[in-house]
Order: C-alpha cells, then structure tokens, then sequence
C-alpha cells in the first residue's frame, strides 16, 4: 500500500520539476534576449543624443538632439541616396545568389555528370580564398567590361556564390527524395520545370536562411564598393557613414544616428525570412 502512494507521488513531483526548469529556461532566455538588444537600444537612443549628451555618459533615455544631428548628418551626405544605392545594390546581389545558387547545387546534387566531384571541389576551394584577394583580378576585368563605376559591377559576380551552393547542396541532398524527381519527369516535366515547381519550394527554408546572410554581407560591403565606385552619388551606405566619420570627427550622434537607420532593413529582412528558417526545422521532400 505505502508503494503504491509513493508510486503516484513521483509522478507529480516530476511535472512539479520540469514546471520549475521550464520556468527558469524562460527568464534565462528572457535575459539572453535583452542583453542581445541593449546594444542595438543603445545605439538609437545615441542616435537622439548630440555629442554633448552622450560625452557626459550613458543614458537609457531618449535625448534631445535627434534634429541637430540629422541636419548635420544631411550636410555630409545625402543619406536617403545611399540607402536607394545599398537597396538597389543587395536586393538584386541577394535574389540572384538565392536563386542561381539553388540552382547550381541541385546540379551538383542530382546529376552524375563528368568530374562533378571535382567542379565542387573547386568551388569549395574558392570560400578560402579572401575577396579582397581577388578584388585586383576583378577591377581589371570589370575594366575591360566598361563596368568600373557602376552599380552592375557589384551586382552580377553575385551570381557565383560558393557558399550558398555548398550550403544548398548539402540541403538538397538531406530534404530532395530521388523518387520524387523521378516521378516528375515520367510525368513529363522538364529539368528546369522540375526545379522551378518541385525542388525550389521545398528548399525555401534554406534558401531563406542564406539569404539573410547574404543580403547582411551585401548591405554592409565596404572594401568592394569602395574600389570600384568613383562617384560619391552612387557609393552605399557604408561608404558614406565612412564619410560623416572622417568629415564630423566630433559629431559622434549624427554617426550613430546614421548606422542606425542603416541597419532597419537588415531588422526587416529578418523578421520577413525568419519564419521560413523556423518552418525548415521539419521541412523537406519524402524521406526514405
């Protein structure tokens, strides 16, 4: 008898337990989260300080100063160019390395074609070397294509991205069922029908995910831009908020102010692609 009210005791005892660690878990992530934002709050709040205020130290309340430094940040560069040059620049470069890059790995993927190991050898081969490496070999090339000093010089290498076919690959090979490709072309359905209808829609998730990184790298591109643009009305944001650093040395709230507004669309876009990240946590084709 007394074995059996132990028995049914342990039960609740154990529910009471994880009720307890379950509670725990969310104010650690709680904290978590709010230590991740302190930075990003800062730095607006700094944004409506003049150089003054934040000098004096810091503060967790809005300032007074958000109009003077506007107006000084307007007189340096015109921001709002910048941002429709960044947007025109990462938009594109993103949509580009999503889509071709999907595509190239579902070659590399599903198709048994002559020195396929070896190709994606190479283009794992070219993530170790750096950008800025290449970045002569290119300006001469983009020279010789009458590309120096246009936004198209920054937009079509984006194209080849190795790291979104290696990844995308990898994706394609765990979530892309043969059969599933099969079944499609008895059907009728040609290689780029296929692709377009069956294999894309089930490696949204990934596509999504690397298009978060990419769209990041292309928003904040600095060295690239910099070497291949010589008109100040076409240079992104990152090269002018460059600028209000070196013409406004003193003038620390109209630079925070600027990278604040620089990075709302890098917020946005991953408010819009994280819901696809987490849907692709269980997502793919029929498994076997």
């Amino acid at each position: 008898m007394e074995n059996n009210v132990k028995r049914s005791k342990t039960p609740k005892k154990l529910f009471k337990n994880f009720k307890i660690n379950i509670f725990f878990l969310y104010i650690f992530l709680i904290l978590l989260s709010i230590i991740c934002y302190i930075p990003f709050y800062i730095m607006i709040i700094n944004g409506t300080r003049t150089t003054s205020q934040i000098n004096l130290g810091l503060s967790l309340l809005p300032g007074t100063g958000i109009a003077e430094n506007y107006i000084k940040m307007q007189q340096s560069m015109n921001i709002w160019r910048g941002f429709m040059n960044s947007i025109l620049i990462a938009i594109p470069s993103t949509l580009l390395a999503g889509y071709f890059g999907a595509l190239t790995a579902y070659a590399f993927s599903k198709f048994n074609f002559k020195s396929n190991r070896v190709l994606f050898w190479i283009v794992l081969a070219t993530m170790m070397i750096p950008n800025q490496l290449g970045l002569v070999g290119y300006y001469q090339v983009a020279a010789k294509l009458h590309l120096i000093d246009s936004l198209w010089a920054l937009i079509l290498p984006t194209i080849a991205n190795a790291s979104t076919v290696f990844f995308l690959k990898m994706y394609i090979d765990a979530n892309v069922n043969d059969a599933l490709l099969e079944a499609a072309r008895i059907d009728g359905g040609g290689e780029f029908y296929i692709f377009n209808k069956i294999v894309f829609p089930i490696i949204t998730p990934g596509v999504a995910m690397m298009s978060i990184l990419n769209f990041v790298y292309y928003w904040n591109n600095y060295i690239t831009p910099l070497a291949l643009l010589n008109s100040k009305e076409k240079f992104p944001l990152p090269i002018l908020i460059a600028l209000v650093k070196g013409t406004y040395k003193q003038n620390i709230g109209s630079q925070y102010l600027a990278v604040g507004i620089s990075i709302v669309p890098i917020i946005i876009s991953f408010m819009f692609f994280s819901r696809y990240i987490i849907s692709g946590v269980a997502a793919g084709a029929i498994k076997e």
